[in-house]
């Protein structure tokens, strides 16, 4: 939105502010200060050689969290959205957004266009035999 809007937020010193009032006074948001102090740019701590490198790291052990809590029955949308971010950032398409479309032609014959196809030719889906009756 910062860019977007040409608002020139700084998000380390965000980082830096937030640790003085926050009760997440954690070393964490000094390492998030850090990250945009070398590069004011980054457009995502993902991409930060540091976080990058723990993530990659950590995240064995983050989707076995996950899917325990899972089994369990045990409910922690955050940490389930976070991972689920965390994958989809990494892709070079956007899965989601395909399904998306899919869902949007096949409940309402809206169109999706295919990944095998150029972009912006649109199809459309006889997905069940209803899908002929209407």
């Amino acid at each position: 939105a910062s860019d977007e809007f040409d608002w020139g937020v700084n998000l380390g010193e965000c980082a830096r502010i937030w640790k003085g009032g926050c009760i997440i006074r954690a070393k964490f948001l000094d390492r998030i200060k850090s990250a945009y102090d070398k590069n004011p740019n980054l457009v995502s701590l993902l991409v930060d050689p540091g976080f990058k490198d723990e993530m990659a790291v950590k995240q064995k052990s983050w989707r076995r969290v996950v899917s325990l809590s899972a089994a369990a029955g045990i409910p922690i949308p955050s940490m389930y959205a976070s991972l689920a971010y965390f994958d989809q950032y990494r892709r070079e398409t956007l899965m989601s957004a395909s399904l998306v479309q899919a869902q949007r032609d096949f409940f309402g014959s809206h169109t999706f266009e295919r990944m095998d196809k150029p972009r912006g030719e649109m199809y459309h889906c006889k997905w069940t035999d209803a899908h002929y009756e209407s």
